[in-house]
């Protein structure tokens, strides 16, 4: 397997920290871009073919040459109004050979405001906001890329990224932690380590089409706060009425749209099982294991193996 990433970020570091040992131990490699030098470096001295790649202009001509050779490309770079990916590298990645899969890391938020209603992988795109209106538009360039070159394409809609350094814990560590009150309103997340687990199984089954990486709970984002802050023993922040809670234009954005996300198709068809499928067993095991302060680290591959 040699695994092109754009994009090496939160979710990207755990696909990569699975997916490492198959890479480096077949003979293979991984190659993922970022966006300054010094990113570069670190991912450099963990073994990974590091590239820089803003979005604005095409990557240097070590890039292409990796680009052509990947067996396996995870995208994680968000779109704008167009694809900066596509844009500049397209014909690089239709110039491979030895393709096999493409995965898409998109958003649930293409599905746009269900009321409060379930909506699995074939539900209604209702797209609300403009972000979610060009995931929509990337979405369907992937899907037509994959078709033209005949290579599977996994588009996998994230709910809300937590886990390890991004979560409730660090609102109040931070003094941001509100109790925002919108009556009805819901939301799906999912742990960045459940993330790895089913890029990791979508890989190297070279699964296709849509796919929900979401818990199995929705639940209100106040109901998450309280039970955080029970388990740090601190006070709960007082309720905010939604109508009276200062928030910006992006954050308003995410309490416009209600629904939830069912990922049926993350046991149908790929056999995964999340470790994390609620928050209350993400949040214990985050104080529990005293991590929930400690942004993950990206493992270091060594002959062959993975070393932390």
């Amino acid at each position: 397997m040699k695994l092109f990433v754009f994009g090496l970020g939160f979710s990207a570091t755990a696909a990569v920290n699975r997916l490492g040992p198959t890479c480096f131990n077949e003979g293979g490699w991984v190659a993922a871009t970022c966006r300054s030098a010094e990113k570069a470096e670190t991912i450099r001295s963990a073994g990974i073919r590091a590239h820089i790649f803003t979005g604005e202009e095409a990557g240097n001509e070590q890039m292409r040459s990796d680009l052509q050779e990947a067996t396996h490309i995870l995208m994680s770079i968000s779109p704008g109004d167009d694809d900066p990916v596509l844009g500049f590298h397209q014909n690089d990645i239709a110039a491979s050979k030895s393709l096999q899969w493409i995965g898409y890391y998109s958003t649930v938020g293409v599905y746009g405001d269900h009321q409060g209603a379930w909506v699995d992988e074939a539900g209604e795109l209702r797209p609300v906001s403009k972000r979610s209106k060009e995931r929509v538009k990337a979405e369907e360039q992937w899907a037509a890329l994959g078709e033209e070159l005949g290579v599977p394409v996994a588009l996998v809609r994230l709910a809300g990224i937590y886990g390890p350094g991004r979560n409730s814990y660090m609102n109040f560590k931070k003094g941001i932690a509100r109790r925002i009150i919108k009556p009805g309103q819901v939301f799906n997340r999912i742990h960045v380590s459940d993330i790895g687990a089913m890029t990791e199984a979508m890989a190297h089954q070279k699964a296709s089409g849509v796919f929900n990486g979401a818990d199995n709970e929705p639940a209100p984002p106040q109901d998450v706060v309280e039970f955080a802050a029970n388990i740090m023993g601190v006070d709960v922040p007082p309720d905010v009425p939604f109508d009276e809670a200062d928030l910006s234009p992006m954050g308003r954005s995410f309490y416009g749209e209600t629904k939830r996300v069912s990922n049926g198709r993350l046991a149908k068809d790929l056999g995964i099982e999340l470790e994390f499928p609620n928050y209350r067993k993400a949040l214990t095991t985050l104080w529990d294991d005293k991590t929930w302060d400690k942004l993950p680290r990206l493992k270091v591959m060594m002959d062959g193996e993975f070393n932390r």
